[in-house]
């Protein structure tokens, strides 16, 4: 009898340390997994992190590039600001000018008002 329980024990003894080895391994790869997506995590949020700020930049320098080309139009070029000379006293000489002011009008150098200014101040 005692050779039988011994059978029995040896063979319970060893799916135990069998369990406990498995469970040991599962456990000891699954923390090992875990603290391998712990990194890839870090990587993927310092990775979006240098973006955003990447993104950032570009933004800022698009915004300083608009801002600048804003300016540059908001000041009227100095050649509209230019009246046109006033007229000798000859009637062909009113009418080249009305020609020229058109021009310079439908070439977009004179805006309509400062057109509409120009014509007024020729025939008054």
């Amino acid at each position: 009898m005692l050779g039988r329980r011994r059978g029995r024990g040896g063979l319970i003894r060893a799916a135990a340390t069998t369990a406990v080895v498995a469970g040991t391994a599962t456990a000891v790869s699954g923390g090992m997994q875990n603290r391998q997506a712990a990194k890839a995590q870090q990587a993927a949020d310092a990775d979006a992190w240098q973006q955003q700020q990447q993104q950032a930049q570009i933004d800022a320098a698009a915004q300083q590039a608009v801002a600048a080309q804003q300016a540059q139009y908001a000041q009227p070029p100095q050649y509209a600001q230019q009246a046109p000379p006033p007229p000798a006293g000859g009637g062909n000489d009113i009418m080249a000018q009305l020609q020229s002011l058109a021009a310079l009008h439908s070439q977009g150098i004179l805006s309509d008002d400062e057109f509409a200014a120009a014509k007024a101040k020729l025939l008054s």
